[in-house]
């Protein structure tokens, strides 16, 4: 219940329900109250927060501290695991596997069977929960890397963990104190090293999912609002508010990656 309650109320605080909410207001303020002026300020605050967050150069200016605190990892340290945390993902089992992992979760998958090419030997940990009447978040994933060549015998499944701190001690775990390939999106690894650290782990970050753009863009893709732009303000302001509430919280915060 506290799981579901928090993932709701997260969800309304994110920058389009939030700002759709607000313009709500100010059209029951315009319609049936006397409050004109209220109403007006509202809505007009909320019309040009929704602009600004959906063009580029606001958004990836947003989201680009964020995704620059690590690299990409391309070293060669000798390490027995690389772990890639879950995200979004659904299940249909006449899809290709690949169209069952969600945003985030594709390019999270496809940079850890790039590591693991290039550790012979390692183990591919993927993690996440699902509900009872589906695979898990996990085990999906785990199905889109053994389609790209990853044998089921190098695949270890970690499918209780409901967020990102369930999955640091479900590593801890596993791991102990040896190294590992950390993989997930670059938005939220500054959180989840936090998580794996905190827990006494010593995790390899390896960020994927990079999305604030740094190279030169035609000038209509930087001045037209695009659904893709308010996506990466999305991102910045789930792990600004996520990052707000694991320092108030401490280690024993529970997130939702």
């Amino acid at each position: 219940m506290l799981f579901n309650l928090k993932k709701f109320i997260g969800a309304i605080l994110m920058p389009l329900p939030a700002l759709l909410l607000l313009m709500g207001l100010a059209l029951l303020l315009l319609w049936f109250t006397r409050w004109q002026k209220s109403g007006k300020v509202i809505f007009t605050l909320s019309w040009l927060f929704l602009l600004l967050f959906s063009l580029q150069p606001v958004a990836d200016r947003l989201l680009r501290p964020i995704e620059s605190e690590y690299v990409t990892y391309r070293g060669n340290d000798p390490v027995n695991y690389i772990v890639v945390l879950g995200g979004g993902y659904t299940f249909n089992p006449d899809w290709a596997p690949s169209s069952n992992l969600i945003g985030n979760s594709l390019p999270r998958v496809t940079e850890g069977v790039r590591l693991y090419l290039a550790h012979p030997g390692a183990k591919m940990v993927f993690t996440g929960a699902g509900s009872p009447k589906t695979l898990s978040n996990a085990a999906t994933a785990a199905q889109v890397a053994e389609s790209l060549g990853v044998p089921r015998s190098d695949i270890v499944l970690l499918d209780r963990p409901l967020d990102t701190e369930q999955e640091a001690l479900q590593v801890s775990k596993l791991v102990g104190q040896q190294p590992f390939i950390l993989v997930t999106s670059a938005n939220h690894l500054p959180r989840a090293m936090r998580f794996f650290e905190a827990k006494g782990l010593h995790p390899i970050p390896a960020p994927a999912n990079q999305l604030a753009i740094s190279s030169r863009l035609n000038i209509w893709d930087r001045v037209v609002p695009s659904a893709m732009f308010l996506g990466h303000s999305e991102r910045a302001w789930y792990e600004t508010l996520g990052s707000l509430w694991q320092r108030l919280k401490g280690s024993d915060e529970v997130s939702v990656d």
